[in-house]
């Protein structure tokens, strides 16, 4: 807080001290005054030059003034109520103790009713300070208000005044600076041709001397000269023989190094042939040797087939219609096979995949994967690559081009008797009472192929 503030505060709580000395305990609204005091001095004098310290004065004069006025009028009308009180007492003979006792309660009453009406305009005199003081602190804020206003526009033109100064004065040393530069150019300019014209006058005494010493010379530089080119003519012809010999060491190194890079691409060559002789051979045995586990596999599955009977065959149904799966399974179940259920293609994967099944009998349109996706994966893993599928369609001429592709067994058409799809399981299990496949085929439009 800047000094000419603190002592503007410190003179308004002098103020309000002197004005509670000189009218006795101030009421609330003298109080709140007091309090406001300084806070006026704060708020209107952040900065003494700016608002002016005879303003401040003038305003606090002003304050005091009015509650010294107030303070004088409210004893004035405490000792007209006196006096009022004091005529208006009645006389009171000695020998009338009735009239008098009567009296008292009269004049009881009268003071308190008194009494009520200066509580009332207490209270009404109360308001009225309070709306004062409200009515001042916002005249107080409005001041301030003003006062930030003007500061910041004082603070503002302070600062552009300042940044124009600073501009001139960066102005005017650039231009100084430019004046101080040119003259240090001319300055250089004027000792550069000085130098220079040094420099000519030394150079044409050194011209002089030097003429005069080579002609001093020119007879010993001229028996040198021809010395000298007899000794470069003597070093041409020996460094011109022994270029000829380098190039020729060069070019025969050159020809070895061909011939050894020659050399090794042949061998890199029949490495690598080798190399790819003994992969094929590799490659070789090792088609010839899944081909005979292949074979030996086709062989254990059908010697497996053949030992299974109708009650130890697993059937897998794979059908979105439970109608279907119900009455196919009913038509295994009476000729002793052992039936499974699926209600999709999905679902038939991981049937697969817990318990390995002998046959598949599968439908063409099922969610998610239908019959064809099915017969993919069922020939794409090798542990069921050789699984017999048995596929039902209504249209069995539309899909017979996917079936053969996806690699369906037999195709049968719906309807379709009974006893061809059991002669077809008995034909892929290599059982006992199985039908030729090539009547059934031709008389139910199943395909020729079964595994």
């Amino acid at each position: 807080m800047s000094l000419p503030r603190r002592n503007a505060m410190l003179a308004g709580e002098e103020s309000a001290g002197q004005f509670e000395e000189f009218v006795g305990k101030p009421p609330s609204a003298v109080r709140r005054h007091g309090r406001i005091a300084p806070m006026l001095v704060a708020l209107l004098a952040p900065d003494i030059p700016l608002m002016g310290e005879n303003l401040l004065w003038l305003l606090l004069g002003s304050g005091l003034c009015l509650l010294v006025g107030w303070r004088m009028l409210s004893r004035r009308a405490d000792a007209r109520r006196i006096d009022r009180r004091a005529e208006a007492q009645p006389r009171v003979e000695p020998h009338a103790d009735e009239d008098r006792l009567a009296a008292e309660r009269a004049e009881a009453q009268r003071i308190a009713a008194e009494r009520q009406r200066e509580a009332a305009a207490q209270a009404a005199q109360a308001e009225q300070d309070r709306v004062a003081t409200l009515q001042a602190e916002r005249e107080l804020q409005r001041l301030a208000a003003e006062q930030a206003f003007r500061e910041a526009e004082t603070r503002a033109e302070a600062q552009r005044q300042a940044q124009r100064r600073a501009e001139e004065e960066h102005q005017a040393v650039e231009r100084a600076e430019a004046e101080r530069i040119a003259a240090e150019c001319r300055r250089e300019a004027a000792e550069q041709a000085e130098r220079a014209r040094i420099a000519a006058l030394e150079a044409e005494r050194e011209a002089q001397r030097r003429a005069a010493e080579q002609a001093a010379r020119a007879a010993e530089a001229q028996r040198q000269a021809e010395q000298r080119a007899a000794e470069e003519r003597l070093a041409g012809e020996r460094a011109e023989a022994e270029r000829i010999a380098a190039e020729r060491r060069r070019e025969a190194a050159e020809q070895a190094e061909r011939e050894r890079i020659a050399a090794l691409q042949a061998e890199r060559e029949a490495a690598a042939k080798a190399e790819a002789q003994r992969l094929a051979e590799w490659r070789a045995e090792q088609d010839r040797l899944a081909a005979e586990r292949a074979a030996a596999e086709e062989v254990a599955a059908l010697q497996r087939r053949t030992a299974k009977t109708a009650a130890q065959t697993l059937v897998l149904v794979a059908d979105d219609s439970k109608v279907v799966r119900i009455k196919t399974g009913r038509l295994l179940a009476q000729h002793q096979y052992q039936v499974a259920f699926a209600n999709d293609g999905l679902d038939a994967v991981q049937q697969i995949e817990a318990r390995r099944p002998d046959v598949v009998i599968t439908d063409v349109e099922m969610p998610g994967m239908d019959g064809f996706e099915l017969t993919r994966h069922i020939r794409a893993n090798p542990p069921t690559a050789k699984l017999p599928v048995i596929m039902i369609t209504a249209a069995d001429d539309r899909h017979r081009e996917q079936a053969d592709c996806a690699g369906v067994s037999v195709l049968l058409g719906k309807p379709y008797p009974e006893d061809a799809l059991i002669a077809h399981i008995r034909l892929a299990m290599g059982q006992e009472g199985a039908a030729p496949l090539g009547a059934a085929a031709s008389a139910h439009g199943a395909l020729d192929t079964v595994v």
